[in-house]
């Protein structure tokens, strides 16, 4: 009897010591992310596990990532996820934006390809495209899968704009493992600005990204300021026509909540969606013909452009008063547009040039970095 209670005791305390054991080395820390809406990123001692929980608009899925320097410590309950081990070696990214966040924590020599390398304008990145080290991936509106395969690259990072991942399917079976960033979903700016935190989990380095990020909401939270008391606020315009239709964003979208910090009043902002509105010419006419500034015309850069296009375009207070604003001017030396490389990754940045548009007065001496006057 002794001896059972024994062998009882024993294996009572082995569980006990077991179970704290994987307690402490699963302490979780609370979530990361404070302004992506899309993104979770839950630390634990030995691990991290990072959820994209919304890939695509409206997405009904989710995707998880176990991140870790070995797998030796991950729970069993994890194995069903991809395993990612950090910092990763070299990488393949399929958006401008991931390239910003990469350069953003000095990893660009870990890049080894990209689709459509005339988009990318960052100079240290085009350095090492002039020198061979990243690979035009291209396939019309794909990767190349020889291409990509040959590479070897740890991982890639994907976007896809609805469900049909497909696409990706090839990659993973060939046991390169496809992670999806969503930056682009987000409709907040400093959302949108927080998935650097992405890249420093799978480079290893999240203080380092904590750190770029909240110098970020720093200088847009003191932006912001500038402008809290201001009572006249300009009347702002946006889009432009294509194939007969004007489209604008809508009230909720990621550009007019850039005009509302800057202390402007965006015309359609009562307007519900983060996406864009489909207006007809006379629609917009009627609504902004008055308005103070005109603020993103498409890829306009000149207003010779613009009635070129369109000669009623001439007819908005804006252009005759030469208050049209484009983010379409500077480019990189292949052809890239600045903004939509940087822009999303710097959105205090964007905001200052909103605010040095809007209300001159309160940045003087300022040089715009994204946005400029149309020539």
């Amino acid at each position: 009897m002794n001896v059972l209670k024994y062998v009882l005791l024993s294996v009572f305390i082995a569980f006990i010591s077991c179970k704290k054991a994987t307690e402490l080395t699963n302490e979780k820390i609370n979530n990361q992310i404070e302004f992506a809406n899309g993104l979770e990123i839950h630390n634990y001692a030995d691990f991290t596990v990072m959820k994209v929980t919304k890939p695509w608009p409206n997405a009904e899925k989710s995707f998880t990532y176990v991140c870790a320097k070995s797998n030796k410590e991950i729970p069993d309950s994890l194995s069903k996820y991809p395993f990612i081990q950090v910092p990763v070696k070299n990488l393949v990214v399929t958006s401008t934006t991931h390239i910003s966040s990469v350069v953003a924590l000095n990893h660009s020599d870990k890049l080894v390809g990209f689709p459509n390398l005339n988009y990318i304008s960052s100079a240290i990145v085009r350095k090492k495209i002039a020198q061979g080290g990243i690979q035009e991936l291209s396939d019309k509106e794909n990767l190349n899968f020889e291409k990509t395969v040959d590479l070897q690259p740890q991982i890639i990072v994907g976007l896809s704009i609805d469900s049909e991942t497909s696409k990706f399917n090839q990659f993973e079976k060939a046991g390169i493992p496809v992670l999806y960033n969503a930056d682009w979903v987000e409709t907040s700016p400093l959302g949108k600005a927080e998935w650097v935190k992405f890249f420093g989990v799978l480079f290893d380095q999240q203080q380092k990204a904590d750190e770029y990020f909240n110098n970020i909401v720093s200088e847009y939270t003191n932006a912001k300021k500038l402008v809290e008391n201001v009572r006249n606020k300009p009347t702002v315009l946006s889009g432009a026509i294509f194939q007969d239709v004007w489209y604008v964003p809508q009230g909720e979208s990621w550009m007019a909540a850039f005009i509302k910090d800057a202390g402007g009043h965006y015309l359609w902002s009562h307007t519900k969606g983060t996406g864009s509105l489909s207006l007809s010419f006379e629609a917009v006419l009627d609504k902004a013909l008055n308005a103070n500034i005109w603020i993103g015309p498409g890829e306009f850069t000149t207003y010779n452009q613009m009635t070129e296009a369109n000669k009623h375009y001439e007819k908005f207070a804006p252009y005759q008063n030469k208050q049209i604003f484009s983010y379409s001017i500077k480019k990189g030396p292949t052809g890239g547009i600045v903004f939509y490389e940087d822009a999303p990754n710097r959105p205090d940045l964007v905001l200052k040039d909103f605010i040095s548009i809007l209300h001159p007065e309160l940045l003087s001496n300022y040089k715009p970095v994204f946005i400029e006057p149309l020539k």
